[in-house]
């Protein structure tokens, strides 16, 4: 039996999202030099989100992008199952632009990492930021978020599950599920 923990409701997480698309615009001033590239499946729809707040507050829209990372991952030969490879998405001219990765949770860093090295296969981007709904701890490689929504320790036990209303048909929510 697991013990659910309610994290960040809607709201919070439109505040934490929020917080971010204001935090990304101070570092980066100009919305048509930067990407949002999100991670399949949840960092593409918080990339559309903060997308849309970058837009709602500066009037401009940066690009939007997704990143397919299924075979740039490290623990393939792990694995039971390989992961669905997904639409890779990125602007054209990937050295003009800052890309900044998106996902919803940092944990080791390796998803990051195969992110990185799969942007890389496509081209040489001027600078590449990342941003998280959620930062966990428990890094493997010396991988840190430039802007984080919510920093939340964990145990290696713990589980977080974020739910997006438009990819798990549910009610935006993170938990935290403790064994």
């Amino acid at each position: 039996m697991s013990n659910s923990i309610l994290i960040l409701d809607s709201d919070a997480m439109t505040r934490a999202l929020r917080r971010i698309a204001h935090e990304i615009l101070e570092h980066n001033p100009d919305p048509r030099t930067f990407a949002l590239v999100g991670i399949p499946s949840r960092g593409v729809e918080l990339a559309r989100r903060l997308a849309e707040m970058v837009k709602t507050t500066d009037g401009r829209k940066p690009e939007l992008g997704a990143i397919d990372i299924s075979m740039h991952r490290d623990d393939l030969s792990l694995r039971n199952t390989l992961t669905r490879v997904q639409e890779t998405h990125l602007p054209l001219h990937l050295e003009q632009f800052t890309v900044i990765l998106v996902d919803d949770v940092l944990y080791t860093g390796r998803t990051c990492r195969a992110a990185m090295d799969a942007i890389n296969s496509f081209g040489r981007p001027a600078r590449i930021q990342f941003a998280v709904l959620l930062d966990r701890g428990h890094r493997e490689l010396p991988i840190r978020p430039d802007y984080v929504g919510k920093n939340l320790p964990t145990s290696r036990h713990d589980r977080v599950k974020v739910r997006l209303q438009n990819v798990d048909a549910e009610p935006d929510s993170v938990r935290l599920e403790r064994p």
